[in-house]
């Protein structure tokens, strides 16, 4: 019965979820506002911490609870978005931009850990404390930038390109700094026991794997999916899926976001003769996966809890949050596409933290090493840069339209 009783859980909140994303992205669309940002608040709206408390079924019991299976959707929710964004990209492409990319990723990561790690042990935090707060800064959540820059047609141009490129660099280092982190933070010497080789090592190993992962991809996809071997109405969409899943799972599995492995299937079949088939059933799945993901995210929200101290601590780690990937990611790409829009429009495409930033805070606070109060400011620091990103860059895009003198429709015939 409890099982049947969390199933009926589950159903129920990712219809009442889902329901309320599509109706904020009608509304949004109307306002002329980012559809990705109605999602969003409509999460934060409607989820168990808002009014989700006060919608109640028989027994007085709420029918809006962020279980883990609702979790699990929105997880899958992100690597489907993923995915579409390597459909996007060929191997050619990303290794084109490779310096670029490469740069601006370790820089977007490099600059916000050390300027979290200098400024937070400067607040009275100690090392391993800022260490997790520092590591939340590093990895960008390029699923809400790839949204909008789909929006406005422009997932093609060169500084979506770089901010792609750079995010995948962005996430797999932010992974590997993770992984040297809470094997400190579990270690028995904690800060005293690090080694640079091992920590080096470890890195190393991680940017191995995701090299290895990305060429059995372009090897093996193409000789996968044909349209020879597979006949069969809905074959190819089917064999596709299985693909960009396992391929997450294999990430997920070494330690690696599983938005890597999907991404890097993504790619694999851009080139492929199968690439219209799987980009046209892609974008129909993600209609459904995408709204959710960020109504998700949104809905684990909980400024229940918000004081004066969590309000000064989250005011600091955002304004961090913001320079450091706007310094560290948006001067390095101005100099690679020698133009300070499209450079800005990198640095704002980096700002927007995700899933990484709430597993190190989960981490931190299961551990014992944060409080409440340092959990709560870093989920803050999410929700707030996850807001802010998608409305800046639409005010870039629509400045450009403006200097232009084009309408949204003509970008989507690039």
């Amino acid at each position: 019965m409890a099982a049947e009783a969390n199933f009926i859980e589950t159903i129920i909140g990712v219809g009442i979820l889902l329901f309320a994303a599509k109706l904020m992205a009608e509304l949004f669309l109307r306002l002329k506002l980012p559809i990705v940002l109605g999602e969003l608040i409509a999460g934060m709206v409607i989820g168990p911490f808002a009014l989700g408390a006060y919608i109640v079924g028989s027994g007085g019991v709420s029918l809006v609870n962020i279980n883990n299976e609702i979790k699990i959707l929105g997880e899958i929710g992100a690597i489907v978005i993923l995915f579409m964004a390597g459909l996007e990209m060929t191997p050619k492409e990303f290794l084109k931009g490779g310096k670029a990319s490469f740069t601006v990723g370790t820089l977007g990561v490099i600059v916000p850990f050390a300027v979290g790690l200098i400024v937070f042990q400067m607040f009275g935090f100690d090392a391993l404390q800022s260490m997790l707060i520092a590591t939340a800064l590093t990895a960008t959540s390029i699923a809400i930038s790839v949204q909008v820059l789909s929006e406005f047609g422009k997932l093609k141009s060169t500084e979506a390109r770089l901010i792609i490129g750079a995010a995948v660099v962005d996430d797999i280092l932010a992974i590997a700094v993770l992984s040297v982190v809470i094997s400190i933070a579990n270690g028995p010497g904690g800060v005293d026991s690090i080694d640079i080789s091992d920590v080096t090592i470890k890195i190393l190993q991680v940017l191995g794997f995701f090299a290895a992962m990305l060429i059995a991809s372009v090897w093996v996809m193409p000789k996968i999916i044909t349209p020879r071997l597979w006949k069969a109405k809905g074959s190819v969409e089917g064999i596709a899926t299985a693909s960009f899943f396992g391929a997450a799972a294999l990430a997920g599995s070494i330690g690696l976001s599983p938005i890597v492995g999907a991404f890097a299937v993504g790619m694999a079949l851009s080139t492929t003769k199968v690439f219209e088939k799987v980009e046209n059933y892609a974008h129909q799945i993600g209609l459904i996966f995408a709204p959710l993901f960020f109504a998700i995210i949104g809905a684990q929200v909980d400024f229940r809890q918000v004081n004066a101290e969590i309000l000064y601590l989250s005011g600091i780690i955002i304004v961090i949050a913001i320079v450091t990937k706007l310094l560290g990611c948006g001067l390095p790409a101005m100099m690679f596409l020698k133009s300070k829009s499209k450079g800005m429009k990198v640095g704002i495409g980096m700002i927007s933290r995700g899933e990484v930033g709430l597993i190190v805070a989960g981490v931190g606070v299961a551990s014992g090493i944060l409080t409440s109060s340092v959990y709560s400011t870093i989920v803050i620091m999410v929700a707030v840069t996850t807001i802010i990103t998608p409305i800046w860059l639409k005010i870039e895009y629509k400045k450009e339209q403006k200097q232009e003198g084009t309408e949204p429709q003509a970008n989507n015939l690039l």
